[in-house]
């Protein structure tokens, strides 16, 4: 990523231009409305609880929306062109990520997710589940579950689910607008009522539920608890109370930026870009190593492609970039979740 100025008569290079995606919906009972009222997502699902909006996962896969790929999944194209994925090894052929947001206008369910190396065990060789969570909006009293209080064992988990006094076990972290969590498997977690979040995680949708408040859903059933697999992959140690990270926001003309997270599965920084009141706009590409993804988090613009044509996004956009893409120039007031594989 630069903001030099780079006038806009370059020869075309070949290279892959970047593409927008749509998201499938999911109607989780603990969903809202703000994905379609406030992100544009004109999905016909009440409630509309997430949006899968960088996925090749079969239980929710990602759209091309315009340009070569237009209507062909995420998957198909990535099949039919492995290089896009870039030459790093952690993608071994397969975009080893999922990008979603959720609102959360109740609790979610206290959950575990398991590591890897469980997962290929026991669940026919798919991925575990670590994530990130970048907080977009907050209520005043909105929370997260954040591993126990107190050291427990098996026994006194399993008993304190099934006389009902898990949540005083459960350590509840008050949560605010650009907070940020790393929530690494095994940790027992749940987003509280109140929160908008954008969801960065490993390409996986195993969730082990140890605790969902008795609810029914639309068919008066109570969903299913995995409290023995939960069992077997959560953390029972104490948890330190998470700390926000030190930020540090790095300028450039039109634009600067903060990394948010690095770990093995993904890194993520959110940028900021600001061309109004500047000449210059801001290039960006993704080199031959990894893909990226641009998730419009606030605001709007364009980006223009080497080829001449423009790109427009909007709040809640997510932009694909492949590896060793054109290099696109970005104009606009916005603000971006910028996650390499």
């Amino acid at each position: 990523m630069t903001s030099k100025n780079m006038p806009w008569n370059t020869e075309f290079s070949g290279k892959p231009a970047p593409f927008l995606l749509r998201p499938t919906g999911k109607d989780y009972l603990w969903g809202g409305r703000r994905l379609n009222d406030e992100f544009s997502k004109n999905i016909d699902l009440e409630p509309l609880a997430e949006t899968w909006e960088c996925s090749t996962h079969p239980d929710g896969p990602s759209w091309v929306s315009g340009g070569a790929f237009d209507g062909q999944t995420l998957a198909h194209v990535l099949r039919q062109h492995p290089e896009f994925l870039g030459t790093h090894p952690s993608t071994k052929g397969e975009l080893p990520i999922l990008i979603k947001f959720i609102d959360a206008k109740k609790d979610l369910s206290v959950q575990v997710h398991p590591d890897d190396a469980y997962a290929r065990q026991y669940e026919n060789g798919q991925l575990g589940k670590t994530e990130m969570w970048y907080v977009l909006d907050a209520s005043k009293d909105a929370h997260l579950v954040y591993g126990l209080r107190h050291d427990m064992d098996k026994n006194s988990l399993r008993r304190s689910i099934e006389n009902g006094t898990l949540e005083k076990h459960l350590q509840k972290v008050r949560i605010h607008k650009n907070d940020l969590f790393y929530i690494q498997a095994g940790t027992i977690h749940a987003i509280g009522a109140g929160a908008l979040v954008a969801e960065i995680q490993e390409s996986s949708n195993l969730t082990y539920r140890l605790y969902d408040y008795d609810r029914v859903d639309k068919n008066g059933k109570k969903r299913e608890l995995h409290v023995e697999k939960a069992l077997d992959v959560a953390d029972l140690k104490n948890h330190s109370a998470p700390v926000q990270p030190m930020r540090v926001l790095k300028y450039r003309r039109g634009c600067a930026s903060e990394l948010l997270c690095r770990c093995k599965y993904f890194e993520v920084h959110r940028m900021l870009v600001n061309t109004e009141k500047c000449r210059e706009m801001v290039a960006y590409r993704a080199d031959s190593t990894s893909f990226r993804v641009l998730l419009c988090i606030h605001g709007c613009g364009s980006m223009l492609l080497e080829e001449g044509r423009a790109l427009r996004f909007f709040q809640g956009d997510c932009i694909f970039f492949p590896a060793d893409s054109q290099r696109v120039q970005i104009h606009g007031k916005a603000q971006f979740l910028d996650v390499k594989g």
